[in-house]
């Protein structure tokens, strides 16, 4: 912590800040290789991470609560402009977004995406990976289209409703990060908040904001598994396993359902109760399920709801395999960089 702020080290780097943030509230994380402008507003659990690559980030940026800046290992970093607005438990991912943009709440962009001065990115809504979004323009939908030109009064309106929405958010953040039981070298980020039955196998890490509530039934998360920052899982009265070298990605939502071994939740995704997700199966990102639904496994699925559009190749299971080896990787470099 330093001057009140959740600064972490990444294999000996520390964010570089232009100045002290206009805000940072309680469960913030910011880490590693991230240079960031002058007056940031960080909402409660608001997530910057830069450690596979680097984050650069203009003035003014403005974060919600449980909102989540990420890259992709050594492939994308993340460019982000001046006078941004991010939504509430929206996601940035490894893209570049220009000037004045405006990514409302649960709205997502995915990885090699470019987004244009003085778009908005409408609640909800998915960018597909390396998609262009022209500027000025307002998109929405999953994968996110062009609705209509915006006037500079309407970008500049949408950016301080989403400012006061922001700010208006829940300001409390509990950060328990301490499970029932954990194998050494598994590992639970500082502004997690584990209540009830959560157990951790081997390599296995829940990242920063997490949020795991296994009162009603217990949690249990395989070996070199990833739940990535600021998902929440609730497990209900049956219980929730995660498979070994599992990913579930930012920003997800798991509830009384269980993953199999070797699958990919992508980031934004929603799980039902009593979902059902086999081994080997990637779930693409913003995918949405049915209550009860049955995701077999060899397969890709998407959608809202979700439905086959695709089969599982050598590509993505090797993508999968490898994301479980580099977070095992973060953990263990995050690990040897705490005091004591």
């Amino acid at each position: 912590m330093t001057l009140g702020l959740n600064l972490i080290s990444y294999q000996g780097t520390l964010p570089a800040l232009a100045s002290q943030p206009a805000a940072a509230l309680p469960g913030h994380a910011v880490v590693g290789r991230v240079s960031l402008g002058r007056g940031a507003w960080l909402g409660a659990g608001a997530v910057i991470r830069a450690d596979g690559h680097f984050v650069r980030i203009g003035d003014d940026l403005h974060m919600g609560r449980g909102a989540t800046i990420h890259i992709a290992h050594e492939v994308y970093p993340t460019l982000i402009g001046a006078r941004v607005c991010i939504g509430a438990d929206a996601v940035v991912h490894a893209c570049t977004v220009g000037d004045d943009v405006v990514v409302e709440r649960g709205s997502v962009i995915l990885d090699g995406a470019k987004v244009g001065d003085g778009a908005v990115v409408e609640a909800g809504s998915i960018v597909y990976p390396r998609s262009t979004l022209e500027p000025g323009m307002l998109y929405a939908g999953r994968p996110a289209k062009p609705v209509r030109r915006l006037s500079l009064h309407e970008g500049q309106s949408r950016s301080e409703l989403q400012r006061a929405r922001n700010e208006a958010g829940d300001v409390r953040w509990t950060c328990q990060p301490i499970p029932t039981g954990a194998a050494p070298d598994s590992f639970v980020a500082a502004t997690c908040d584990l209540s009830g039955s959560v157990h951790l196998a081997e390599g296995a890490s829940v990242w920063f904001g997490c949020r795991l509530d296994g009162r009603e039934g217990p949690i249990s998360i395989g070996r070199l598994c990833n739940v990535q920052d600021n998902s929440v899982l609730r497990a209900g009265s049956l219980g929730m396993s995660l498979g070994d070298q599992t990913t579930i990605g930012h920003n997800v939502q798991l509830v009384g359902c269980n993953v199999g071994a070797r699958c990919l939740v992508g980031i934004g995704s929603r799980i039902a109760p009593g979902t059902r997700i086999d081994d080997d199966t990637f779930v693409a990102g913003g995918s949405v399920t049915e209550p009860g639904q049955h995701l077999t496994g060899g397969r890709v699925w998407g959608g809202d709801p979700a439905r086959p559009i695709g089969e599982m190749n050598e590509a993505k299971r090797a993508a999968i395999s490898n994301i479980a080896i580099v977070y095992a990787g973060y953990a263990r470099a995050l690990r040897a960089g705490v005091p004591g």
